[in-house]
């Protein structure tokens, strides 16, 4: 079976997951989608094959290495955004793509184009696969999980390529943040890991952003309008002069590369009360603790004017993985010398958000993130190139040669 009909495969299972459940995993359809795994890498005749009652699935593919190197793991998620429908999904299969629109939905009049979209331009002549314009397609991650099995059996039937022994997890929740939070790193076993959840063909990366949940609550006092004055306080007025305090152009709309931002993505409430949300991110830890410490700083301004109205709570979420990849460097080596071994020119970036890696490395297993291929994700606009699903594949089978010769 190749990578791509293991991915063709694999979209079909309805795995959306979903942060107000409270259960692990978050969603039913995560945990059979586990199971049809188990018995795939069950019949491909892997080892200490474990899936436990949260839904992580674990296994390891023996050493047939006649010395003793190091176990490296790679890990993908089970789960898709809950950001759109990831019901009955129907991929189709653009051959040798001439750089044009692509009429997703014609009903519907949905189209894919690089007016849009100017990515596509860098795969003309290749085959992708896009969606029916209805759902997402599911790239994020299961081109992840297609790719690490592929690469797993293509080492099982190719026993003169010399490996150690390699960990394999894939794991539920991680598009609502919690995929790395009940992930068993001794049961795992690996001395160091990859996500393969990135984007774009090449892309390496072993930074990402700190991140923090803000919620701001104001309390106001509803009075009727004609007889409001000096009486009424109207928590949303009061909410949005707390939203257009802080700095402009520090948006997602308004930064790229190393620049962080506030997000305001909730906005609820009624002259009594009013709960704005924010998120809160940026690469350097210090700037990130400034950020925390203006959002503080807004919260007395406002409390200062209107004593007693305002109450905030700010939680941090994660933290940039590069603090503890930098002491072993090696593992995102390893890698850059992969890539250039199959003929992919490795672009090393910052993540602009997180992955289960950062928080995996916070708590003992170094995790970089290495690109599984899939663009545009979370939406009915993705779009996969088959030879990017397969270069990863690839990659992951060089990754285990290299680590099996241990000269880092």
């Amino acid at each position: 079976m190749t990578v791509v009909d293991r991915f063709l495969q694999y979209v079909k299972f309805d795995t959306q997951s979903d942060e107000l459940t409270n259960l692990t995993p978050s969603t039913p359809g995560q945990m059979v989608f586990a199971q049809h795994l188990q018995k795939e890498l069950t019949d491909l005749g892997l080892s200490d094959i474990s899936l436990d009652e949260n839904g992580y699935l674990m296994a390891v593919l023996p050493s047939n290495s006649q010395k003793k190197a190091p176990r490296v793991g790679f890990i993908a998620h089970l789960d898709t955004a809950p950001d759109m429908s990831g019901h009955n999904v129907t991929p189709r299969i653009i051959q040798n793509y001439d750089g044009g629109d692509i009429t997703l939905n014609a009903e519907k009049k949905i189209i894919l184009s690089p007016e849009q979209f100017p990515e596509l331009k860098d795969y003309v002549g290749k085959a992708i696969i896009v969606t029916d314009g209805n759902t997402l397609l599911g790239a994020d991650d299961k081109a992840g999980v297609a790719e690490i099995i592929s690469a797993v059996d293509y080492l099982i039937q190719h026993p003169e390529i010399e490996h150690g022994d390699v960990c394999i997890a894939f794991n539920p929740d991680e598009e609502i943040g919690q995929g790395a939070h009940k992930f068993d790193i001794k049961r795992f076993g690996a001395d160091w890991a990859y996500t393969m959840d990135g984007g774009a063909i090449g892309e390496l990366e072993y930074e990402n952003f700190n991140a923090a949940v803000a919620k701001v609550t104001f309390k106001g006092r509803n009075v009727h309008p004609g007889y409001a004055k000096h009486k009424m306080i109207n928590s949303i007025r009061i909410a949005n002069q707390f939203a257009i305090m802080l700095p402009r152009w520090e948006t997602p709309e308004h930064t790229e590369g190393y620049e962080g931002f506030y997000h305001l993505i909730g906005f609820e409430g009624n002259v009594e009360e009013t709960v704005l949300t924010y998120i809160i991110r940026d690469h350097d830890r210090d700037r990130f603790e400034r950020r925390k410490k203006e959002l503080e700083h807004i919260t007395r301004k406002i409390d200062a004017e209107f004593p007693g109205c305002i109450d905030i709570n700010i939680k941090d979420q994660y933290y940039n993985m590069k603090e503890k990849i930098e002491p072993v460097m090696y593992v995102v080596d390893y890698v850059k010398e992969a890539m250039k071994n199959v003929g992919i020119v490795p672009k090393v970036q910052p993540i602009r958000g997180g992955t289960d890696g950062a928080q995996l490395s916070f708590k003992g297993l170094p995790c970089p993130n290495i690109f599984a291929g899939g663009l545009n994700f979370h939406g009915r606009y993705e779009f996969v190139p088959i030879m990017a699903m397969e270069k990863a594949s690839d990659l992951i089978v060089e990754i285990c040669r290299l680590v099996a010769l241990n000269e880092k």
